[in-house]
């Protein structure tokens, strides 16, 4: 194999981590100047920030009236983690799964939780469960967009309108990216550090008036934290979907959220995000096309993530040495690249297909994406040479 030359162009921003994703174009720390540090999150001024965070929130989402917002501790994980805790235990529950956080989630209804009327649909790394097996008479647990393995739910078609169950879906690398039906889902949840590149450690959660509803008259089984507790005595606490926080946030990171939903709205709002992380993915996927050493980890093309593009290597000189090869040759690449300083935090996720995993969400740049892809054809080449030598 021919050594190709080493590209003369790198990546103006080689940031494709998956979380915490790159900053906006043109984002410096000027941006948090305004920033109230120092000062309480329980000032007049402190609220009306974190109150401007749920409004711009429900603005750029286009989330509908009656839909409830709040800014919740422990980045997306913990916002899910709170819904879980406070709204299931009225009925059954479905979980769907086919990635890390929806095994997650999976587990702690079963552990945790340990709801005893439940039923799990898992698919291996690269598929979807079958779907058509979620009964809404019941809750429905579900990823819509599958960071770790780049595979999402084409759309919400597979949910029934008329439900009396709740739909519970985890949009973290969906939402701002992709278009959701609220229609369809009565809790979502998100973190910023994921949708817009935004600081990390706060979550957000979106509740319907049926989740709102439940919310008011359920009171879960087994006690529930103080830190994702959404109730007290009496009643529920209305004043978290203000911007009242349960914990303390950082008045940074407010500053910083609002910074990119500014950003979001000027270049035109969730049709223009949608369509940045659309145009991408595309980049990467039609390269994957003609790339013999590399395809996409999710089976079903209507599957492919446009935020986490997940790529396993097609070489199969290097899995016929063994199981361990492909991520030896992988994290050898991934070394090159960042000695390069071509590209960072490529790597896929711990306990997935060995490959790559790309963030091409709304906030990366096309061109920096055009100028990655050589790089990696140059780091499998010399990776390819090497192991061939030895």
């Amino acid at each position: 194999m021919t050594l190709p030359a080493k590209p003369k162009t790198k990546p103006a921003r080689p940031f494709f981590s998956s979380g915490p994703c790159a900053k906006r174009p043109g984002w410096s720390v000027d941006a948090l100047k305004g920033a109230l540090a120092g000062r309480s999150h329980r000032s007049a001024e402190g609220r009306a920030r974190l109150k401007l965070a749920v409004d711009k929130t429900r603005s750029v989402l286009q989330v509908p009236d009656g839909y409830e917002i709040a800014i919740l501790p422990g980045s997306d994980t913990g916002a899910f983690e709170i819904a879980m805790w406070n709204l299931l235990g009225a009925r059954g529950v479905d979980v769907f799964s086919w990635e890390v956080f929806g095994r997650i989630w999976m587990k702690d209804a079963a552990e945790e939780l340990r709801i005893t009327d439940l039923r799990t649909f898992d698919a291996g790394w690269g598929r979807l469960p079958d779907l058509s097996k979620a009964d809404f008479s019941r809750d429905v647990l579900f990823t819509w967009n599958g960071t770790t393995t780049g595979v999402r739910v084409p759309n919400a078609g597979w949910i029934a309108s008329s439900r009396t169950g709740l739909t519970f879906c985890d949009a973290t690398s969906g939402v701002f990216a992709q278009a959701i039906d609220f229609s369809k889902i009565d809790v979502l949840t998100y973190s910023w550090q994921k949708a817009l590149g935004s600081e990390a450690a706060h979550g957000m959660m979106i509740l319907s008036p049926r989740a709102l509803h439940r919310l008011e008259t359920h009171r879960p089984q087994w006690p529930v934290p103080k830190l994702f507790r959404l109730t007290n005595d009496s009643g529920v606490m209305r004043d978290v979907f203000q911007g009242v926080t349960i914990n303390t946030p950082s008045l940074l990171c407010v500053e910083d959220y609002l910074d990119a939903l500014a950003w979001m709205e000027n270049i035109g709002g969730l049709a223009a995000t949608i369509a940045r992380a659309d145009g991408n993915a595309k980049v990467v996927y039609d390269w994957i096309a003609r790339t013999p050493w590399a395809e996409p980890l999710a089976v079903d093309p209507a599957t492919r993530s446009n935020t986490a593009v997940c790529l396993r290597l097609a070489d199969a000189d290097v899995d016929a040495k063994g199981p361990g090869a492909p991520e030896a040759f992988m994290q050898q690449m991934l070394a090159l690249l960042e000695t390069e300083r071509a590209a960072f935090d490529l790597g896929s996720y711990r306990g997935v297909t060995p490959g790559l995993r790309i963030w091409t969400g709304t906030t990366v740049e096309r061109q920096d994406l055009v100028d990655l892809l050589p790089w990696l054809d140059w780091a499998y080449a010399t990776v390819k040479v090497s192991t061939a030598a030895h």
